[in-house]
């Protein structure tokens, strides 16, 4: 799964387990078990992704995503160094709702009073680290998998996968696959040299309910303050 899971705003800040014994997965090889977890999540009508990003040079960004994996989606990003930024994408459409602690950490003295508009804009103008999330998720497998320890992941119980990521100056992602029920992925931890991430995977098909917010607390991008 070749995807940054999170990316900061303007600074491009990217992207207790109860371990058991032995490995688990019965007589599937890690690579098996690995593409079987993608085409469970490929299949997904919904899902919530939680992520934490941690930048070598310091910086932490969350992200809370809940998406339909196609078109409809919600998230919020919250910063080490202030705010927050939400976002509701329906279709070719984000809206936009940057907090004052997130405005005012980046034009200082700017801001006056709450911020409670939402800025709506083209989902196509959304670029690679504005901080927006896209719905979709690629769930690919690349590099040699292999099996770790078994463990347990939001009372589910797991093994781990490891793949080295040679395009990626030794990055290296730990896999969680769900070995009860459904071969979910429940969670991935990428550790690189410029930042790491832990993303977590929950809430496996539950209803979706995405709308656009009021009219009235409604901007167009084209007027919104620069």
């Amino acid at each position: 799964m070749r995807t940054t899971t999170t990316t900061a705003v303007l600074t491009c800040l990217l992207a207790g387990l109860v371990a058991g014994c032995g490995s688990g997965g019965g007589s599937e090889s890690a690579d098996e078990m690995l593409e079987d977890a993608n085409a469970a999540m490929r299949a997904l009508k919904s899902v919530r992704i939680d992520s934490t990003s941690t930048a070598a040079q310091g910086g932490t960004v969350t992200v809370r995503l809940v998406t339909d994996l196609k078109s409809r989606c919600t998230a919020k990003a919250t910063f080490s160094q202030g705010g927050s930024l939400e976002q509701i994408r329906t279709g070719e459409t984000d809206y936009v709702r940057p907090d004052r602690a997130y405005l005012e950490s980046r034009r200082p003295g700017g801001v006056t009073g709450e911020q409670r508009l939402w800025i709506r804009t083209s989902a196509d103008a959304a670029q690679p680290g504005d901080g927006l999330s896209s719905c979709t998720r690629p769930f690919a497998s690349f590099g040699t998998a292999e099996k770790g320890k078994s463990t347990r992941v939001g009372g589910r119980e797991a093994v781990e996968l490891t793949v080295s990521d040679e395009e990626d100056r030794g990055g290296k992602y730990t896999f969680s696959v769900a070995t009860q029920g459904e071969p979910h992925l429940l969670k991935v931890v990428y550790e690189g040299a410029d930042y790491d991430t832990s993303t977590s995977f929950t809430d496996f098909d539950e209803p979706l309910d995405v709308r656009p917010p009021k009219s009235s607390e409604v901007i167009d991008g084209q007027h919104a303050p620069q």
